[in-house]
């Protein structure tokens, strides 16, 4: 099982960024944080590095059931989503998989939620 589901588009990088935003928020997402990769290495490391942003979504009330099932799954939220520029000018877009990150965690309640976010992270890639 892949650990992420991924999907490539003819989109320039910003519009990209907006849709996603904007189709994670259609199926209960926000976004709580948003790293600037570019950015951060830039500052840092002084490399130049290709547009890449990861975006921290959570959809509350998937998270709370999921903290009531497993008090230190917070250890393995928000889900992240990452937005990069490809070489060919194209972007990626990919969502982990949290069916394959539920894995480790032996508790069975924790299914089901994971396979509900999983497919509402997986309908914001393919509606794009």
């Amino acid at each position: 099982m892949k650990y992420y589901f991924s999907k490539i588009i003819d989109q320039d990088f910003d519009t990209a960024i907006a849709n996603v935003t904007e189709g994670l928020k259609a199926e209960g997402f926000g976004i709580l944080t948003e790293i600037d990769v570019q950015t951060t290495f830039k500052k840092k490391l002084d490399i130049d590095f290709r547009p890449y942003r990861i975006l921290g979504a959570c959809n509350a009330p998937f998270a709370h059931k999921a903290l009531q099932a497993e008090d230190k799954i917070g250890t393995m939220l928000p889900c992240n989503v990452i937005v990069q520029q490809l070489d060919n000018g194209k972007v990626e877009i990919a969502a982990v998989n949290p069916i394959a990150s539920m894995q480790a965690v032996e508790n069975k309640s924790l299914g089901e939620i994971a396979e509900n976010v999983k497919d509402k992270l997986k309908r914001v890639i393919e509606k794009l």
